[in-house]
C-alpha cells in the first residue's frame, strides 16, 4: 500500500484503496470495520447503499451526501415536454421480434410498405463544411475518430449557415451537450459576432467538459443540468432577461430525446408557458393538445413582446430504436395512415437493421488511434449497431429475410419516424427537411432534421 493511504487490498479493482486512514489506524473507516480495527459500526447509507457511513453520524451525513435529493431549478416543470400519456394507448408488453411468427412479421413489413407509399424516402445529400473547423480538419494530431467528429460538426455548421442561424442576437440551445463540442465550435464561427447565448442541456454529469475554454465575454456559456423532458426553456433566467431568439442543435440526439426536444422549442417554449398556470402535457385532452397546435401562430402573434420564437432547429438524429410512443410527436401521423403503437413499438425495434450489420466495422474504428481531445468522446451510441441476436431477430429471420431486405426495412423504418416529426414540425408552422449530412463511412446515422418557421415568426436579431 501508499504510505498514508488505506492498507486494504481492494480484489474487485485489483489495488489497494486510496483513501487516506485516521491518525494511527492503518485502514479507512469503510474497510477499518471489515479488518476489526474499528469498533464503531458502520451501516449502508440509506440514500445510495454503495457506500456506508457510521452509525453515530448518520444524520450529519444526510445533510451532505451527494445523493440526497437537490434543490429542483426554477425551470425544472414536471413532464412538461412529455407529450400526452393515455393509458388507453401504451401498448400492453410486446414480444421481442424473433419471437414473432412469419406471418405476423411478413404482416408488419407489408403495413410498414403500405405507409410509406407516397412518402419522400430519397433525401438530399447535404453534406458541407465550414471555414471554423478547417484548421482542425487538417490537424494531423487528431486520429481518425476525431477526424470522423470533426467532419460531422463542420456539415452541421455548414447547414445551420446556409439556413442563416449563424448570426448575432442568438441563443444557441444544445440539447444532449455531453461535452459541449457542438456549441465550442458553432462559438469559434461566431467569434466576432455579439449578444450570443450557449446553453447545454445535459441530465449527467460529464467529465472533459470545454465550457471553460470559452472566456470571451460576449459569449456565455451555462450548462442546465435537467432531463429535457422537465425543461421549461421559458423559465430559464437569461431567456427571461435577454428574450432572445432560439436556436435548437443536437449532434446525435437519441431516440425519445428528440422529440422532447421538439416539444420543449416548439410547444413549452414557444407557446410561452408562464409556470405555475400551465399544465403539464401529460394532463392535456387530446381535444386540448389540437386546440393549443392549431393557435399557436395566433399565441406567438399576441405575445410578440413578451416571446421570441424559435429561429431555426438543426438536429442529427440517433438511436430510433429507442424511441417511445408516449413521448413520440409523430402520433397523429401514424393514426392517420392506419397505424398505432403496436406498430410503433415494432417498427422502432426493426430501425435497428439499418445498422446493425455493421459491428465488425463499428468494433474495428472504436479501436482505431484517437487524439487525447477525443479519447473520451468515441463514435455515439455504438450499442445501436451491437443489439444481441434475440433483439434484432437475426436467426429467426435467416430464410425470410436477406441482410440487404433487413437493411432496407430498417431504414424505411427511421424515414417513417422521421417523417412524422416533419409533419409535427409542418403542422406548426415551420418549413422542416431531412437530409443526408455525411457520408455512411463517417457515421451509419447521417440524417439531419433541419427547420426555420415561417417567415412572417421569424424574429430580428437583438443588437
Amino acid at each position: 500500500p501508499v504510505p498514508g493511504r488505506c492498507a486494504y487490498f481492494v480484489e474487485r479493482k485489483k489495488r489497494f484503496c486510496k483513501m487516506t486512514p485516521g491518525p494511527g489506524r492503518r485502514f479507512c473507516g469503510e474497510h477499518g470495520q471489515q479488518e476489526g480495527e474499528n469498533d464503531r459500526k458502520r451501516i449502508p447509507c440509506p440514500l445510495d447503499p454503495k457506500h456506508t457511513v457510521y452509525e453515530d453520524q448518520l444524520q450529519k451525513h444526510l445533510k451532505k451526501c451527494n445523493s440526497r435529493e437537490k434543490p429542483k431549478p426554477v425551470y425544472f416543470v414536471q413532464d412538461i415536454n412529455a407529450g400526452l400519456k393515455d393509458g388507453a394507448e401504451i401498448p400492453e408488453r410486446q414480444v421481442p421480434i424473433s419471437s414473432l411468427s412469419k406471418e405476423g412479421l411478413e404482416n408488419l413489413i407489408t403495413k410498414l410498405k403500405k405507409a410509406s407509399n407516397g412518402l419522400e424516402l430519397r433525401l438530399k445529400e447535404q453534406i458541407l463544411s465550414h471555414q471554423a473547423l478547417q484548421e482542425a480538419l487538417h490537424d494531423p494530431k487528431n486520429g481518425e475518430s476525431a477526424f470522423k467528429h470533426l467532419k460531422q460538426q463542420a456539415s452541421i455548421l455548414g447547414n445551420m449557415e446556409k439556413l442563416h442561424l449563424l448570426g448575432p442576437g442568438r441563443c444557441f440551445v444544445e440539447f444532449g451537450a455531453g461535452r459541449g463540442k457542438l456549441s465550442h465550435w458553432v462559438d469559434v464561427a461566431l467569434q466576432n459576432v455579439e449578444n450570443v447565448q450557449f446553453l447545454l442541456v445535459e441530465r449527467a454529469t460529464t467529465r472533459f467538459k470545454v465550457d471553460g475554454k470559452h472566456k470571451r465575454r460576449d459569449s456565455i456559456f451555462e450548462r442546465l443540468q435537467v432531463d429535457i423532458q422537465h425543461l421549461c426553456l421559458k423559465k430559464v433566467p437569461i431567456l427571461e432577461k435577454k428574450k432572445l431568439p432560439v436556436v435548437g442543435i443536437g449532434k446525435h440526439l437519441c431516440g425519445a430525446a428528440t422529440d422532447l426536444a421538439l416539444r420543449c422549442l416548439v410547444e413549452s417554449y414557444t407557446a410561452c408557458c408562464d409556470g405555475e398556470n400551465e399544465e403539464p402535457a401529460t394532463k392535456r385532452s387530446r381535444t386540448d393538445k389540437t386546440q393549443v397546435a392549431s393557435n399557436n401562430s395566433a399565441d406567438n402573434e399576441s405575445n410578440k413582446d413578451d416571446c421570441k420564437p424559435v429561429a431555426g432547429i438543426v438536429i442529427a438524429l440517433c438511436c430510433h430504436h429507442k424511441c417511445d410512443w408516449t413521448h413520440y410527436v409523430g402520433r397523429e401521423f401514424f393514426k392517420s395512415v392506419g397505424l398505432g403503437p403496436f406498430e410503433f413499438h415494432y417498427f422502432q425495434r426493426m430501425s435497428s437493421w439499418a445498422t446493425c450489420g455493421m459491428q465488425e466495422t463499428t468494433t474495428r474504428a472504436s479501436t482505431s488511434q484517437e487524439s487525447e481531445d477525443e479519447t473520451n468522446d468515441t463514435e455515439e451510441h455504438e450499442h445501436e449497431q451491437t443489439l444481441s441476436k434475440a433483439e434484432s431477430g437475426s436467426d429467426t429471420l435467416q430464410g425470410i429475410l436477406t441482410v440487404e431486405e433487413r437493411k432496407e426495412i430498417g431504414c424505411l423504418c427511421k424515414r417513417l419516424i422521421d417523417h412524422g416529426r416533419i409533419e409535427y414540425l409542418q403542422q406548426r408552422g415551420y418549413k422542416a427537411a431531412l437530409q443526408y449530412y455525411t457520408e455512411s463511412a463517417v457515421s451509419l446515422e447521417n440524417v439531419l432534421l433541419t427547420a426555420v418557421p415561417s417567415p412572417s415568426l421569424i424574429p430580428e436579431p437583438t443588437m
